[in-house]
Protein backbone atom coordinates (compact mmCIF):
# COMPACT_ATOMS: atom_id res chain seq x y z
CA UNK A 1 0.00 0.00 0.00
CA UNK A 2 1.35 3.42 -0.94
CA UNK A 3 2.47 5.92 1.72
CA UNK A 4 -0.28 8.31 0.54
CA UNK A 5 -3.01 5.74 1.21
CA UNK A 6 -1.50 4.76 4.55
CA UNK A 7 -1.35 8.40 5.60
CA UNK A 8 -5.06 8.80 4.89
CA UNK A 9 -6.17 5.55 6.54
CA UNK A 10 -4.15 6.33 9.66
CA UNK A 11 -6.19 9.51 10.23
CA UNK A 12 -9.62 7.92 9.95
CA UNK A 13 -11.86 7.46 12.97
CA UNK A 14 -14.85 5.10 13.45
CA UNK A 15 -17.19 8.09 13.73
CA UNK A 16 -18.99 8.94 15.99
CA UNK A 17 -16.44 7.11 18.18
CA UNK A 18 -12.81 8.16 18.36
CA UNK A 19 -11.39 4.67 18.05
CA UNK A 20 -10.10 4.45 21.60
CA UNK A 21 -12.53 1.74 22.76
CA UNK A 22 -10.70 -1.60 22.81
CA UNK A 23 -13.74 -3.59 21.66
CA UNK A 24 -15.06 -0.87 19.37
CA UNK A 25 -15.10 -0.70 15.56
CA UNK A 26 -12.07 0.22 13.48
CA UNK A 27 -12.27 2.84 10.77
CA UNK A 28 -10.23 0.88 8.21
CA UNK A 29 -10.25 -2.89 8.57
CA UNK A 30 -8.34 -5.66 6.81
CA UNK A 31 -11.02 -5.94 4.12
CA UNK A 32 -10.77 -2.22 3.29
CA UNK A 33 -7.00 -2.56 2.95
CA UNK A 34 -7.21 -5.67 0.78
CA UNK A 35 -9.75 -3.99 -1.52
CA UNK A 36 -7.60 -0.88 -1.88
CA UNK A 37 -4.46 -2.91 -2.57
CA UNK A 38 -6.14 -5.00 -5.27
CA UNK A 39 -7.85 -1.96 -6.79
CA UNK A 40 -4.79 0.30 -6.94
CA UNK A 41 -3.83 -0.43 -10.55
CA UNK A 42 -7.42 -0.11 -11.80
CA UNK A 43 -7.86 3.16 -9.92
CA UNK A 44 -4.81 4.58 -11.69
CA UNK A 45 -6.07 3.28 -15.04
CA UNK A 46 -9.63 4.60 -14.64
CA UNK A 47 -9.35 7.54 -12.20
CA UNK A 48 -12.66 9.09 -13.30
CA UNK A 49 -14.75 5.91 -13.28
CA UNK A 50 -14.62 4.62 -9.69
CA UNK A 51 -17.73 3.79 -7.65
CA UNK A 52 -17.81 2.72 -3.98
CA UNK A 53 -20.84 0.98 -2.42
CA UNK A 54 -21.29 0.06 1.23
CA UNK A 55 -18.41 2.07 2.69
CA UNK A 56 -18.61 2.00 6.50
CA UNK A 57 -16.49 4.93 7.67
CA UNK A 58 -15.09 6.28 4.40
CA UNK A 59 -11.95 4.12 4.11
CA UNK A 60 -12.76 2.91 0.59
CA UNK A 61 -13.89 6.28 -0.75
CA UNK A 62 -11.05 8.29 0.75
CA UNK A 63 -8.54 5.49 0.14
CA UNK A 64 -9.47 5.42 -3.56
CA UNK A 65 -8.90 9.17 -3.76
CA UNK A 66 -5.50 8.73 -2.08
CA UNK A 67 -4.75 5.97 -4.64
CA UNK A 68 -5.17 8.44 -7.50
CA UNK A 69 -8.89 8.59 -8.27
CA UNK A 70 -9.96 12.03 -9.45
CA UNK A 71 -13.56 11.67 -8.39
CA UNK A 72 -15.41 8.87 -6.63
CA UNK A 73 -19.14 8.22 -6.72
CA UNK A 74 -20.31 6.61 -3.51
CA UNK A 75 -23.52 5.23 -2.03
CA UNK A 76 -24.12 4.09 1.54
CA UNK A 77 -27.38 2.70 2.82
CA UNK A 78 -26.94 3.89 6.42
CA UNK A 79 -27.18 7.57 7.27
CA UNK A 80 -24.56 6.91 9.96
CA UNK A 81 -22.08 5.84 7.28
CA UNK A 82 -22.73 9.05 5.38
CA UNK A 83 -22.01 11.07 8.52
CA UNK A 84 -18.79 9.09 9.09
CA UNK A 85 -17.60 9.76 5.56
CA UNK A 86 -18.28 13.47 5.95
CA UNK A 87 -16.46 13.65 9.29
CA UNK A 88 -13.46 11.66 8.06
CA UNK A 89 -13.27 13.65 4.85
CA UNK A 90 -12.61 16.74 6.95
CA UNK A 91 -9.91 14.91 8.90
CA UNK A 92 -7.97 13.77 5.84
CA UNK A 93 -8.51 16.57 3.32
CA UNK A 94 -5.06 18.07 3.95
CA UNK A 95 -3.39 14.64 3.68
CA UNK A 96 -5.21 13.99 0.39
CA UNK A 97 -4.13 17.37 -0.96
CA UNK A 98 -0.51 16.83 0.06
CA UNK A 99 -0.45 13.35 -1.45
CA UNK A 100 -1.87 14.55 -4.74
CA UNK A 101 0.62 17.41 -4.86
CA UNK A 102 3.52 15.02 -4.35
CA UNK A 103 2.18 12.63 -6.97
CA UNK A 104 1.98 15.40 -9.58
CA UNK A 105 5.18 17.12 -8.40
CA UNK A 106 3.26 20.37 -8.00
CA UNK A 107 4.73 22.70 -5.38
CA UNK A 108 4.22 24.52 -3.18
CA UNK A 109 1.24 22.89 -1.50
CA UNK A 110 -1.63 25.40 -1.15
CA UNK A 111 -2.77 26.27 2.35
CA UNK A 112 -6.39 25.48 1.51
CA UNK A 113 -7.18 21.74 1.65
CA UNK A 114 -8.72 19.95 -1.30
CA UNK A 115 -12.47 19.56 -1.72
CA UNK A 116 -14.11 16.27 -0.78
CA UNK A 117 -13.43 14.65 -4.17
CA UNK A 118 -16.49 12.40 -3.98
CA UNK A 119 -20.14 12.58 -4.95
CA UNK A 120 -22.69 10.94 -2.67
CA UNK A 121 -25.77 9.28 -4.15
CA UNK A 122 -28.88 8.74 -2.08
CA UNK A 123 -29.74 5.30 -3.40
CA UNK A 124 -28.84 2.59 -5.90
CA UNK A 125 -29.75 4.05 -9.28
CA UNK A 126 -28.54 3.96 -12.91
CA UNK A 127 -26.66 7.28 -12.74
CA UNK A 128 -24.57 6.02 -9.81
CA UNK A 129 -23.02 3.33 -12.03
CA UNK A 130 -23.15 4.98 -15.45
CA UNK A 131 -19.75 4.56 -17.13
CA UNK A 132 -18.19 2.91 -14.06
CA UNK A 133 -15.11 0.79 -14.79
CA UNK A 134 -14.35 -0.15 -11.17
CA UNK A 135 -16.79 -0.81 -8.32
CA UNK A 136 -15.54 -1.40 -4.77
CA UNK A 137 -17.95 -3.09 -2.37
CA UNK A 138 -17.87 -4.15 1.27
CA UNK A 139 -19.92 -7.35 1.04
CA UNK A 140 -23.29 -6.96 2.79
CA UNK A 141 -24.56 -9.67 5.12
CA UNK A 142 -27.78 -10.02 3.14
CA UNK A 143 -27.85 -11.96 -0.12
CA UNK A 144 -30.87 -9.90 -1.14
CA UNK A 145 -28.85 -6.69 -0.77
CA UNK A 146 -25.96 -8.20 -2.72
CA UNK A 147 -28.38 -9.22 -5.46
CA UNK A 148 -29.75 -5.71 -5.82
CA UNK A 149 -26.25 -4.20 -5.96
CA UNK A 150 -24.90 -6.77 -8.43
CA UNK A 151 -27.89 -6.35 -10.74
CA UNK A 152 -27.41 -2.58 -10.81
CA UNK A 153 -23.70 -2.88 -11.57
CA UNK A 154 -24.27 -5.44 -14.33
CA UNK A 155 -26.99 -3.40 -16.00
CA UNK A 156 -25.74 0.17 -15.74
CA UNK A 157 -21.93 0.14 -15.45
CA UNK A 158 -19.55 0.02 -18.39
CA UNK A 159 -19.44 -3.48 -19.96
CA UNK A 160 -15.73 -3.68 -19.02
CA UNK A 161 -16.45 -3.03 -15.34
CA UNK A 162 -14.66 -4.91 -12.59
CA UNK A 163 -16.53 -5.46 -9.33
CA UNK A 164 -14.29 -6.09 -6.32
CA UNK A 165 -16.37 -7.26 -3.35
CA UNK A 166 -14.58 -7.90 -0.07
CA UNK A 167 -15.52 -9.43 3.25
CA UNK A 168 -14.33 -11.35 6.26
CA UNK A 169 -13.81 -15.01 5.38
CA UNK A 170 -15.97 -16.23 8.30
CA UNK A 171 -18.94 -14.27 6.96
CA UNK A 172 -18.60 -15.28 3.31
CA UNK A 173 -20.56 -18.13 1.74
CA UNK A 174 -20.58 -19.84 -1.63
CA UNK A 175 -24.07 -18.42 -2.13
CA UNK A 176 -22.41 -15.02 -2.63
CA UNK A 177 -20.54 -16.44 -5.63
CA UNK A 178 -23.85 -17.74 -6.98
CA UNK A 179 -25.49 -14.33 -6.59
CA UNK A 180 -22.67 -12.63 -8.49
CA UNK A 181 -22.69 -15.42 -11.07
CA UNK A 182 -26.32 -14.63 -11.89
CA UNK A 183 -25.23 -11.20 -13.16
CA UNK A 184 -21.63 -11.79 -14.33
CA UNK A 185 -20.03 -14.48 -16.47
CA UNK A 186 -16.72 -14.41 -14.61
CA UNK A 187 -16.60 -14.72 -10.82
CA UNK A 188 -13.45 -15.69 -8.92
CA UNK A 189 -12.08 -15.46 -5.40
CA UNK A 190 -8.79 -14.01 -4.24
CA UNK A 191 -6.41 -15.57 -1.77
CA UNK A 192 -7.25 -14.80 1.84
CA UNK A 193 -5.23 -12.19 3.69
CA UNK A 194 -5.63 -11.36 7.37
CA UNK A 195 -8.89 -13.35 7.36
CA UNK A 196 -10.36 -11.30 4.51
CA UNK A 197 -11.00 -12.30 0.92
CA UNK A 198 -12.26 -10.71 -2.30
CA UNK A 199 -14.77 -11.87 -4.87
CA UNK A 200 -13.98 -10.52 -8.34
CA UNK A 201 -16.79 -10.24 -10.89
CA UNK A 202 -16.35 -9.30 -14.57
CA UNK A 203 -18.25 -9.42 -17.87
CA UNK A 204 -21.87 -8.53 -17.09
CA UNK A 205 -24.31 -11.01 -18.57
CA UNK A 206 -26.20 -9.83 -21.63
CA UNK A 207 -29.28 -11.96 -20.92
CA UNK A 208 -30.25 -10.48 -17.53
CA UNK A 209 -33.94 -9.84 -16.97
CA UNK A 210 -35.65 -7.06 -15.03
CA UNK A 211 -34.36 -5.96 -11.63
CA UNK A 212 -35.41 -8.29 -8.83
CA UNK A 213 -35.89 -5.53 -6.25
CA UNK A 214 -38.01 -4.04 -4.88
CA UNK A 215 -40.21 -7.07 -4.31
CA UNK A 216 -43.86 -6.97 -3.29
CA UNK A 217 -45.87 -9.46 -1.22
CA UNK A 218 -49.36 -9.61 0.22
CA UNK A 219 -49.40 -10.55 3.90
CA UNK A 220 -52.57 -12.03 5.36
CA UNK A 221 -51.27 -13.05 8.78
CA UNK A 222 -53.89 -13.00 11.51
CA UNK A 223 -51.71 -10.78 13.72
CA UNK A 224 -51.68 -8.08 11.03
CA UNK A 225 -55.40 -8.31 10.26
CA UNK A 226 -56.41 -8.05 13.91
CA UNK A 227 -53.98 -5.18 14.62
CA UNK A 228 -55.31 -3.13 11.70
CA UNK A 229 -58.82 -3.06 13.17
CA UNK A 230 -59.39 0.22 15.05
CA UNK A 231 -59.91 -0.15 18.82
CA UNK A 232 -63.50 -0.73 19.86
CA UNK A 233 -64.56 -2.51 16.67
CA UNK A 234 -65.00 -6.20 15.93
CA UNK A 235 -61.77 -7.97 14.93
CA UNK A 236 -63.25 -9.87 11.98
CA UNK A 237 -60.97 -8.72 9.21
CA UNK A 238 -63.54 -8.95 6.43
CA UNK A 239 -66.51 -7.31 8.19
CA UNK A 240 -67.58 -3.88 6.85
CA UNK A 241 -66.56 -0.89 8.92
CA UNK A 242 -68.81 1.91 10.16
CA UNK A 243 -68.59 3.69 6.81
CA UNK A 244 -69.72 0.61 4.92
CA UNK A 245 -66.28 -0.12 3.46
CA UNK A 246 -64.75 -3.59 3.46
CA UNK A 247 -62.02 -4.01 6.00
CA UNK A 248 -58.54 -4.82 4.66
CA UNK A 249 -58.03 -8.51 3.98
CA UNK A 250 -54.25 -8.15 4.09
CA UNK A 251 -51.34 -5.77 3.96
CA UNK A 252 -49.08 -5.22 0.96
CA UNK A 253 -45.39 -4.94 1.82
CA UNK A 254 -42.68 -3.65 -0.53
CA UNK A 255 -39.01 -4.34 0.16
CA UNK A 256 -35.65 -3.39 -1.30
CA UNK A 257 -32.77 -5.82 -0.93
CA UNK A 258 -31.18 -4.13 2.08
CA UNK A 259 -34.42 -3.89 4.06
CA UNK A 260 -34.54 -6.13 7.13
CA UNK A 261 -36.67 -9.28 6.71
CA UNK A 262 -37.55 -8.43 3.12
CA UNK A 263 -41.20 -8.70 2.11
CA UNK A 264 -42.06 -10.94 5.04
CA UNK A 265 -43.33 -10.58 8.60
CA UNK A 266 -40.42 -11.23 10.96
CA UNK A 267 -41.06 -13.07 14.20
CA UNK A 268 -40.40 -10.10 16.49
CA UNK A 269 -42.83 -7.82 14.64
CA UNK A 270 -45.42 -10.60 14.57
CA UNK A 271 -45.13 -11.02 18.34
CA UNK A 272 -45.50 -7.27 18.91
CA UNK A 273 -48.56 -7.12 16.64
CA UNK A 274 -50.12 -9.96 18.63
CA UNK A 275 -50.29 -7.59 21.62
CA UNK A 276 -52.11 -4.84 19.68
CA UNK A 277 -55.32 -5.38 21.64
CA UNK A 278 -53.47 -3.89 24.63
CA UNK A 279 -52.10 -0.85 22.80
CA UNK A 280 -53.65 2.46 23.96
CA UNK A 281 -56.75 4.00 22.38
CA UNK A 282 -55.66 7.22 20.72
CA UNK A 283 -58.05 10.15 20.50
CA UNK A 284 -60.53 10.07 17.64
CA UNK A 285 -59.76 13.43 16.05
CA UNK A 286 -59.91 14.70 12.48
CA UNK A 287 -56.47 15.13 10.98
CA UNK A 288 -55.58 17.12 7.85
CA UNK A 289 -53.80 14.93 5.25
CA UNK A 290 -50.00 14.88 5.33
CA UNK A 291 -48.36 13.46 2.23
CA UNK A 292 -46.42 10.25 2.80
CA UNK A 293 -42.91 10.97 1.57
CA UNK A 294 -39.29 10.46 2.46
CA UNK A 295 -37.68 13.66 3.74
CA UNK A 296 -35.45 15.32 1.17
CA UNK A 297 -33.42 16.96 3.92
CA UNK A 298 -33.36 14.02 6.27
CA UNK A 299 -29.56 13.73 6.39
CA UNK A 300 -29.00 17.16 7.91
CA UNK A 301 -27.95 17.63 11.51
CA UNK A 302 -31.09 19.55 12.46
CA UNK A 303 -34.57 18.12 13.11
CA UNK A 304 -37.10 18.15 10.30
CA UNK A 305 -39.91 20.71 10.49
CA UNK A 306 -42.68 19.61 12.87
CA UNK A 307 -45.80 18.15 11.32
CA UNK A 308 -48.53 20.81 11.04
CA UNK A 309 -51.27 20.53 13.66
CA UNK A 310 -49.31 18.11 15.81
CA UNK A 311 -50.28 19.90 19.01
CA UNK A 312 -53.95 19.03 18.40
CA UNK A 313 -53.74 15.40 17.31
CA UNK A 314 -52.36 12.11 18.62
CA UNK A 315 -48.90 11.11 17.44
CA UNK A 316 -47.76 7.52 16.84
CA UNK A 317 -44.18 6.63 15.86
CA UNK A 318 -42.66 3.53 14.28
CA UNK A 319 -39.03 3.86 15.44
CA UNK A 320 -36.72 1.78 13.26
CA UNK A 321 -39.47 1.17 10.72
CA UNK A 322 -37.84 -1.32 8.34
CA UNK A 323 -40.28 -2.01 5.51
CA UNK A 324 -42.99 0.00 7.25
CA UNK A 325 -45.30 -2.80 8.39
CA UNK A 326 -45.81 -1.31 11.85
CA UNK A 327 -46.17 2.22 10.47
CA UNK A 328 -48.84 1.04 8.05
CA UNK A 329 -50.69 -0.82 10.80
CA UNK A 330 -50.58 2.31 12.97
CA UNK A 331 -51.98 4.46 10.16
CA UNK A 332 -54.83 2.02 9.45
CA UNK A 333 -55.58 1.34 13.12
CA UNK A 334 -55.50 5.02 14.13
CA UNK A 335 -56.73 6.87 11.02
CA UNK A 336 -56.86 10.23 12.80
CA UNK A 337 -53.33 10.11 14.21
CA UNK A 338 -50.13 11.58 12.86
CA UNK A 339 -47.93 8.58 12.04
CA UNK A 340 -44.17 8.98 11.68
CA UNK A 341 -41.74 6.27 10.57
CA UNK A 342 -37.99 6.53 11.08
CA UNK A 343 -34.99 4.43 10.04
CA UNK A 344 -31.30 5.00 9.38
CA UNK A 345 -31.42 2.85 6.21
CA UNK A 346 -32.21 4.38 2.83
CA UNK A 347 -33.51 1.02 1.60
CA UNK A 348 -35.80 0.80 4.64
CA UNK A 349 -37.17 4.31 4.18
CA UNK A 350 -37.82 3.74 0.48
CA UNK A 351 -39.46 0.39 1.27
CA UNK A 352 -41.61 1.91 4.01
CA UNK A 353 -42.74 4.71 1.71
CA UNK A 354 -43.73 2.20 -0.95
CA UNK A 355 -45.49 -0.02 1.61
CA UNK A 356 -47.52 2.89 2.96
CA UNK A 357 -48.49 3.97 -0.56
CA UNK A 358 -49.40 0.41 -1.59
CA UNK A 359 -51.90 0.29 1.28
CA UNK A 360 -53.47 3.64 0.49
CA UNK A 361 -51.87 5.51 3.41
CA UNK A 362 -51.38 9.21 2.75
CA UNK A 363 -51.17 10.48 6.33
CA UNK A 364 -47.71 9.34 7.36
CA UNK A 365 -44.25 10.85 7.25
CA UNK A 366 -40.89 9.10 6.83
CA UNK A 367 -37.62 10.41 8.24
CA UNK A 368 -34.18 8.91 7.61
CA UNK A 369 -32.04 9.50 10.66
CA UNK A 370 -30.00 7.78 13.33
CA UNK A 371 -32.11 6.24 16.11
CA UNK A 372 -34.83 8.87 15.75
CA UNK A 373 -32.53 11.81 16.49
CA UNK A 374 -34.23 14.04 13.91
CA UNK A 375 -37.86 13.14 14.45
CA UNK A 376 -40.11 16.07 13.46
CA UNK A 377 -41.87 16.14 16.82
CA UNK A 378 -41.33 18.36 19.85
CA UNK A 379 -40.08 16.70 23.01
CA UNK A 380 -42.90 15.33 25.13
CA UNK A 381 -45.48 15.21 22.31
CA UNK A 382 -45.84 11.59 21.19
CA UNK A 383 -48.59 9.31 22.48
CA UNK A 384 -47.31 5.93 21.27
CA UNK A 385 -43.98 4.57 20.07
CA UNK A 386 -43.54 1.06 18.64
CA UNK A 387 -40.00 -0.31 18.58
CA UNK A 388 -38.41 -3.49 17.26
CA UNK A 389 -34.76 -2.45 17.69
CA UNK A 390 -31.87 -4.00 15.77
CA UNK A 391 -29.40 -6.05 17.75
CA UNK A 392 -26.82 -6.60 15.02
CA UNK A 393 -24.52 -4.21 13.18
CA UNK A 394 -23.67 -6.21 10.07
CA UNK A 395 -22.62 -9.58 11.50
CA UNK A 396 -21.63 -8.33 14.96
CA UNK A 397 -23.91 -8.27 17.99
CA UNK A 398 -24.50 -4.63 18.95
CA UNK A 399 -27.06 -3.05 21.25
CA UNK A 400 -25.85 0.55 20.88
CA UNK A 401 -28.65 1.52 18.50
CA UNK A 402 -31.30 0.05 20.80
CA UNK A 403 -30.15 2.15 23.75
CA UNK A 404 -30.14 5.31 21.61
CA UNK A 405 -33.68 4.46 20.51
CA UNK A 406 -34.78 4.01 24.12
CA UNK A 407 -33.41 7.48 24.89
CA UNK A 408 -35.25 8.94 21.90
CA UNK A 409 -38.53 7.37 23.01
CA UNK A 410 -38.07 8.79 26.50
CA UNK A 411 -37.47 12.21 25.00
CA UNK A 412 -40.38 12.39 22.55
CA UNK A 413 -43.11 10.69 24.61
CA UNK A 414 -45.48 12.86 26.56
CA UNK A 415 -45.99 12.14 30.24
CA UNK A 416 -48.15 9.02 30.25
CA UNK A 417 -47.25 8.12 26.66
CA UNK A 418 -46.35 4.49 25.96
CA UNK A 419 -43.38 2.71 24.39
CA UNK A 420 -44.04 -0.85 23.23
CA UNK A 421 -40.83 -2.77 22.59
CA UNK A 422 -40.11 -6.26 21.30
CA UNK A 423 -36.60 -7.65 21.76
CA UNK A 424 -34.59 -10.82 21.97
CA UNK A 425 -35.24 -12.16 25.46
CA UNK A 426 -31.58 -12.75 26.17
CA UNK A 427 -30.79 -9.04 25.90
CA UNK A 428 -32.57 -8.17 29.20
CA UNK A 429 -33.55 -4.60 28.27
CA UNK A 430 -36.11 -4.00 31.02
CA UNK A 431 -33.86 -2.03 33.37
CA UNK A 432 -32.54 0.09 30.50
CA UNK A 433 -36.12 0.86 29.45
CA UNK A 434 -37.03 1.88 32.99
CA UNK A 435 -34.08 4.26 33.12
CA UNK A 436 -34.71 5.79 29.70
CA UNK A 437 -38.51 5.92 29.67
CA UNK A 438 -40.22 4.93 32.92
CA UNK A 439 -42.01 2.05 34.64
CA UNK A 440 -41.82 -1.00 32.40
CA UNK A 441 -44.24 -3.93 32.37
CA UNK A 442 -43.40 -7.38 31.06
CA UNK A 443 -46.34 -8.06 28.70
CA UNK A 444 -45.54 -11.29 26.87
CA UNK A 445 -42.71 -13.71 26.20
CA UNK A 446 -42.19 -16.71 23.94
CA UNK A 447 -39.12 -18.87 23.38
CA UNK A 448 -37.27 -16.08 21.55
CA UNK A 449 -38.80 -12.67 22.18
CA UNK A 450 -40.15 -10.45 24.94
CA UNK A 451 -42.67 -7.61 24.62
CA UNK A 452 -42.66 -4.80 27.18
CA UNK A 453 -44.79 -1.72 27.80
CA UNK A 454 -43.03 1.35 29.20
CA UNK A 455 -44.97 4.37 30.42
CA UNK A 456 -43.23 7.71 30.23
CA UNK A 457 -42.87 9.36 33.65
CA UNK A 458 -40.96 12.45 34.62
CA UNK A 459 -37.98 11.63 36.81
CA UNK A 460 -39.65 13.22 39.81
CA UNK A 461 -42.60 10.85 39.42
CA UNK A 462 -40.80 7.63 38.54
CA UNK A 463 -41.63 4.61 40.60
CA UNK A 464 -38.45 2.77 39.64
CA UNK A 465 -34.91 3.75 40.40
CA UNK A 466 -31.40 2.50 40.06
CA UNK A 467 -29.66 0.11 37.65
Amino acid sequence: MSPEVEAVLARLRPYPEDGSRADGPVAADATDRLLLDEAAALVREFPDDVVVVGDRFGALTLGALASGAHKVRTQMDAVTAEAALSANSSLVSKALWDGRARATASVPVPHEPAGPGFTQHDRLEPRLFEGARLVLLQLPASLAELTEIAEHVARYADPSVTLLAGGRVKHMTHAMNDVLGASFTQVSASLARQKSRLLVAREPRADVGPLTYPVTARLTDREILDAIVPPGTAPESQAPDAAGQDRPTGLTVVAHGAAFAGATLDHGTRFLLAQAHRWPHLSDLQVPPVTSTSDTADTSDTPAAPVPGMDAHPVAIDLGCGTGILATVLALRYPTAHVIASDRSRAACDSAGATLAANGVRTARIVRDDAGALLPVPDGSADLVLLNPPFHDRAALSTDAAHRMFATAGRVLRDGGELWTVFNTGLHYRRALERAVGPTEHVAQDRRFTVTRSVRKLLTDMSVTGG
